[in-house]
C-alpha cells in the first residue's frame, strides 16, 4: 500500500504549469484507466466510478505526487482517494443519478427533469446558506440532462455570490473539463486547491468552516437522488446524509453559525421523521424506531430556538406529528420527557405551529401541505383556507388553490372508498365542483402538466358512477376529461407519466373504445418505473382485454395475442406471484367471462394461459390432475 501525502498546488503555479501537470497526471493515469473515460466519457457512464475521482486528482495533486505513482495499481488509487477526508462537488457522489438508469433512459430523464421542478419550488423556501445546496443540485441535475449551458450557469451564479463556495467551484470546473474550455477549468480547479488548502499563516478557522458548508451541501444531495421507490435504497442515501451532516457538524463545531446550524439541524430531524417511517412497521419496531425518534425530536427542540418564523412554525408542526406517534411504541420515548413535553397534546403543537404562521401565506401553505401528506386533510383544508384568506389573487397564492383541490379529491376518494365498503354515505359532488373552480383560477394564470391531470381527475369523477366506476353516467364529463389529459399530454413530460396515461385508459373504457384503452394501459406499464409494484395498471389492462374479448363476437385472436402479451410482460416485471394474485382477482369479479374466455382458448389450443387462469383459482395445498381430457 502506497503511503503518500497530499501536496496542495500552489494557487500561483502558472497557467503552462498547470497545464503539464495535468497532462502528467494523466499520462500516469492512462496505465491504470483508458484514455477515453478520462477525457471524454459519454454523459450517462458512471461518473461516480473513478472518472471524476481520478479528473479531480489530476487537477489538486502536485506533479510530485503523481511521479510518485508511475507504478502504482488502481488499488493505490482507490486508497490515495478513501485518505481523502472529503472531496469537493457532486459528481463523484454515489447517487443513482451519477451511475447508469435502472429502467429505460427516458425513466431516468422523466425522474430527473420532475426532481427538478421539485428543487425549484423547494428552493422558494431556503433563503439562508441552504439555497446553495438546493442551487448545486439543481445544476447537477441540468448537467444530467445534457444541459451543460445551464449547468455551468448555476455554478457559476454560486461561485460569484459565495466566492468559497467548494462544491460550486469543483462542480464548474468540471462542467468546464466537459466543455472542452481547458483555461477556465484549470482556474476553477486551482480555486479549489487555493480553498481546500490554505498556505502557511492563513486562517485555518475559515478552511474548517469552509468543509463543513461542502458536506452539509452533499448531504443534502442525497435524500434529493433519482429511482428512490424501493425503501431500502431510500434508507441508505437517508443514513448517507446524516452522516454527511454529522461529519459537517464535527468540522465546523462552534465556527457555524448558529442559524445557520439551526437550518441543518430541522433538516436532519426531517430525515429522522422519514426513517422512523421507514421501520414504523418492522418487527423490532422498539429498537428500530427509538433511536430515531429520539435524535429527531431532540433536533426539532433545537429548531425552535431559531429566529427563522418559517422553520419554528415547521418544527412545531413535525413536533405534534411525532408526539401522536409516541402511542406506537410499548413505553414513551425518553426524548419526549428531556425535552419538555411530558403530556403535551399534539393539536398545542399545531395550534403554536398555525399561530406563527397566521399572516404568512406562504408558511400556512407548506404547513398544510404537511398535514396533507400526514393525512390530516380537514386541518389542511382549514389552513389552505386561512392561506387564501391572507392572499386570495391566484396568481400570487396558486400554491392554496391547488392544494385545496387536491385535498377535495382525495376527500371525495376516501368518502367513495368507505361507501363502497358500506361505511358511509355516497360522497357529496359539491366537492367535485369546488374542486374543480380551483384548479380552473389556477390554470388561467399558470398551466401545467399537474393542474391538467388533477383537472381530468376531477371530471373523470364527475362521468363515472359513484359505486360503480365501470358505468358511465355523465359522458360530457368524460370527454372534458380527455380534453383535459390531451392538454397535459402537450407538456413536457405529459407522455412519459403513467399515471395519466392510466386516467386516459380509464375514460377510454368508459366510451366503449376498448383497444384505445388497452394501448393507454399498455403505455403506462410501460412508464411504470422497474422497482413499483402497484398493479393498478395491470388491474385495468386485464379488465379491458376482457372487456374487448366480450366485443369481439368471432373474431378474438387478436384479444388472445394482447393477453399472452401482456401476462408475460406482466410476470417479468411483477413475477410470477403477484400475476396470479391479480388473475385471481378478475376471475371472481367476472366469472361467467372468464368461463367464456377460458373456452376460446382451449378451442384455440392456448392451454398455457388456461393453466394460469386455473392455478389462480386453485385452492391452496391441492393440485388439479393433469389428465389429458380438458374439455369444456
Amino acid at each position: 500500500m502506497l503511503s503518500l501525502e497530499i501536496n496542495i498546488v500552489n494557487v500561483k503555479t502558472t497557467m503552462l504549469g498547470w497545464r503539464n501537470l495535468l497532462h502528467e497526471a494523466r499520462k500516469h493515469m492512462f496505465n491504470i484507466f483508458p484514455y477515453s473515460c478520462l477525457i471524454s466519457p459519454p454523459l450517462q457512464t458512471c461518473i461516480s466510478c473513478p472518472t471524476y475521482k481520478l479528473f479531480f486528482l489530476s487537477q489538486v495533486l502536485s506533479v510530485s505526487v503523481w511521479e510518485t505513482m508511475e507504478d502504482s495499481t488502481e488499488e493505490d488509487i482507490e486508497s490515495l482517494i478513501e485518505g481523502m477526508a472529503y472531496i469537493p462537488g457532486h459528481f463523484h457522489l454515489e447517487l443513482n443519478l451519477n451511475g447508469e438508469p435502472n429502467g429505460p433512459v427516458t425513466l431516468r430523464h422523466r425522474d430527473t427533469q420532475l426532481k427538478r421542478e421539485s428543487l425549484r419550488a423547494e428552493l422558494e423556501a431556503e433563503t439562508g446558506r441552504l439555497q446553495y445546496a438546493v442551487r448545486n443540485m439543481l445544476g447537477l441535475l441540468a448537467f444530467h440532462v445534457d444541459e451543460l449551458e445551464t449547468a455551468e450557469e448555476a455554478f457559476h451564479s454560486i461561485c460569484k455570490e459565495d466566492p468559497e463556495n467548494l462544491n460550486a467551484w469543483a462542480n464548474l470546473g468540471y462542467v468546464y473539463e466537459r466543455l472542452g474550455r481547458e483555461q477556465e477549468e484549470g482556474e476553477c480547479m486551482e480555486r479549489v486547491a487555493a480553498l481546500m488548502g490554505p498556505e502557511m499563516g492563513e486562517n485555518q478557522t475559515d478552511c474548517r468552516l469552509r468543509v463543513a458548508r461542502c458536506l452539509a451541501e452533499q448531504a443534502y444531495a442525497h435524500p434529493n437522488d433519482v429511482e428512490l421507490e424501493r425503501d431500502e435504497e431510500l434508507r441508505e442515501r437517508l443514513t448517507s446524509a446524516l452522516m454527511l451532516y454529522n461529519r459537517a457538524l464535527d468540522n465546523g463545531e462552534e465556527l457555524i453559525p448558529i442559524e445557520e446550524k439551526r437550518s441543518w439541524y430541522f433538516k436532519m430531524a426531517t430525515i429522522y421523521i422519514r426513517l422512523d417511517g421507514i421501520v414504523r412497521d418492522s418487527k423490532d419496531i422498539d429498537l428500530a424506531r427509538l433511536n430515531y425518534f429520539n435524535k429527531g425530536l431532540k433536533l426539532l427542540t433545537e429548531t425552535l430556538k431559531s429566529d427563522n418564523t418559517h422553520l419554528k412554525a415547521l418544527a412545531w408542526c413535525y413536533i405534534g406529528l411525532m408526539l401522536e406517534r409516541t402511542e406506537e411504541f410499548s413505553t414513551v420515548p425518553m426524548s419526549v420527557h428531556d425535552c419538555g413535553f411530558s403530556g403535551s397534546d399534539p393539536l398545542t403543537c399545531y395550534g403554536s405551529a398555525i399561530k406563527l404562521a397566521t399572516d404568512d401565506a406562504f408558511i400556512l401553505n407548506r404547513l398544510a401541505n404537511v398535514f396533507f401528506l400526514s393525512g390530516k386533510l380537514e386541518m389542511a383544508t382549514g389552513i389552505c383556507n386561512m392561506a387564501l384568506s391572507v392572499l386570495t389573487d391566484a396568481e400570487l397564492n396558486w400554491q392554496a388553490y391547488c392544494t385545496r383541490a387536491k385535498l377535495s379529491v382525495t376527500t371525495y376518494a376516501k368518502d367513495l372508498d368507505k361507501a363502497k365498503c358500506g361505511q358511509g354515505g355516497i360522497p357529496d359532488r359539491q366537492i367535485l365542483n369546488e374542486a374543480r373552480a380551483d384548479l380552473e383560477r389556477v390554470l388561467a394564470v399558470r398551466p401545467c402538466l399537474r393542474t391538467h391531470m388533477e383537472l381530468g381527475q376531477v371530471y373523470y369523477y364527475m362521468g363515472v358512477d359513484a359505486l360503480q366506476e365501470s358505468l358511465l353516467v355523465d359522458e360530457m364529463a368524460i370527454n372534458q376529461a380527455l380534453v383535459s389529459l390531451s392538454k397535459a399530454l402537450q407538456c413536457p413530460l405529459g407522455s412519459t407519466i403513467s399515471k395519466l396515461q392510466l386516467l386516459r385508459g380509464r375514460c377510454l373504457l368508459l366510451k366503449g373504445e376498448e383497444q384505445n384503452a388497452i394501448d393507454c394501459f399498455r403505455k403506462a406499464l410501460e412508464l411504470e418505473p422497474p422497482s413499483v409494484q402497484d398493479t393498478t395498471v395491470l388491474r385495468c389492462l386485464l379488465q379491458a382485454i376482457l372487456v374487448s374479448f366480450t366485443q369481439s363476437g368471432n373474431d378474438t385472436s387478436q384479444v388472445i395475442i394482447q393477453l399472452e402479451d401482456c401476462l408475460k410482460q406482466a410476470e417479468e416485471r411483477y413475477g410470477a406471484n403477484i400475476v396470479q394474485t391479480e388473475l385471481k382477482a378478475l376471475c371472481r369479479a367476472h366469472t361467467d367471462e372468464v368461463t367464456e374466455l377460458s373456452k376460446d382458448l382451449v378451442r384455440k389450443g392456448r392451454l398455457e394461459v388456461v393453466r394460469k387462469l386455473l392455478k389462480s383459482v386453485q385452492p391452496q395445498g391441492k393440485k388439479f390432475l393433469q389428465g389429458r381430457s380438458m374439455s369444456i
